[in-house]
């Protein structure tokens, strides 16, 4: 039997800012994503958090997390993620605690342990960069204040979180992976060092994993962009706003709001600009619905990956659209409103 057809698939959305547009309609858009990703039947729509970036209007996961929930019924909605260095657990619980109240058994807990990006941020925040070492221990509180097991303690009782079991996932970057395994918790990683790196991590994690009250056995959900379209050309067309994007960010320390593919292959490259947009171009998923389907094949048989989390990101936001229809049709996931 196909991979493609046995592992869930799920959607998370960064909420990009288009150029031309301002950040309340990038929201919106990502709301109406989540519509229409539920109506082709994923699994999950998650959204992330970002503070003080240009291109990405998605600064408060919770808060946008409640909105995708209201504006669906079945889908299970969560974040990915909460960045746990930016906030108080005690805080974090109180928000997850108020979601799965008011949207039982369709909340997921997606956490990572970056920090800010930039000194100014940090400091609006509050954080360090240091405030990321003790991830593991903010992790504990927070999932203590769920099941009434802080040490020393209880000091203090979080509601309506205390008794609510409010799955939870590590974003793996950097030690996320031990974390995850030691924590118990299913793991969400990416090829960001390259495959290799990513398979090393995986291997660590199951082979480190403790059962614990959130799982009794490793659970792994890889993520990635993938474009499907009718050519490959055109799915690659895909992939080019975001690649641009990123090698701005890095030339310039800021990352902007998307511009189209057209554009972007009229843009006048510097050398350095090119090996970071080819860099940032590479490793992804992308073509026609046979070309995609043997990639993902791949991918999941090398990884024995047990969901996927696709994250593409673009300009035009029909094609993006587009690209998920076709997704979900190689997927066998046509939803019953499926548009």
């Amino acid at each position: 039997m196909s991979l493609l057809s046995t592992v869930p698939f799920s959607v998370l959305d960064r909420s990009h800012v288009r150029r031309g547009e301002a950040g309340p309609a990038a929201l919106r858009g990502t709301v109406e994503l989540a519509r229409r990703i539920e109506a082709l039947g994923y699994h999950r729509f998650w959204v992330a958090e970002h503070h003080g970036v240009p291109g990405i209007a998605g600064s408060a996961p919770t808060v946008l997390a409640a909105a995708v929930a209201a504006a669906t019924s079945t889908i299970r909605v969560g974040t990915g993620g909460v960045m746990l260095p930016n906030h108080r657990p005690f805080v974090v619980a109180e928000q997850f605690g108020v979601l799965e109240s008011l949207f039982p058994g369709r909340i997921d807990m997606g956490l990572g342990r970056s920090v800010g990006f930039t000194d100014g941020v940090r400091a609006a925040l509050g954080r360090e960069k240091r405030d990321a070492d003790d991830f593991a221990g903010q992790l504990a509180e927070l999932l203590g204040y769920f099941t009434g097991g802080q040490e020393p303690g209880p000091r203090v009782r979080a509601r309506p979180a205390e008794g609510l079991r409010v799955p939870a996932f590590v974003l793996a970057t950097g030690k996320g992976a031990r974390v995850a395994a030691g924590a118990g918790l299913p793991l969400v990683i990416a090829p960001v060092r390259g495959e290799e790196a990513m398979l090393r991590a995986i291997e660590e994690y199951r082979a480190g994993f403790r059962p614990s009250a959130w799982g009794e056995r490793p659970h792994v959900v890889v993520s990635g962009t993938v474009a499907v379209a009718a050519g490959t050309e055109e799915a690659r067309d895909l992939l080019l706003p975001e690649a641009w994007a990123t090698a701005y960010s890095r030339t310039r320390g800021e990352f902007p709001p998307l511009v189209s593919a057209r554009t972007v292959r009229e843009t006048v490259m510097t050398e350095r600009e090119r090996a970071l947009f080819e860099e940032a171009a590479r490793g992804r998923t992308h073509g026609t619905a046979d070309e995609v389907a043997a990639g993902l094949e791949k991918l999941l048989g090398r990884t024995g990956a047990d969901e996927f989390l696709v994250t593409t990101s673009t300009y035009d936001r029909a094609a993006l659209l587009d690209s998920y229809r076709r997704l979900a049709a190689l997927l066998g996931r046509r939803g019953p409103g499926a548009v």
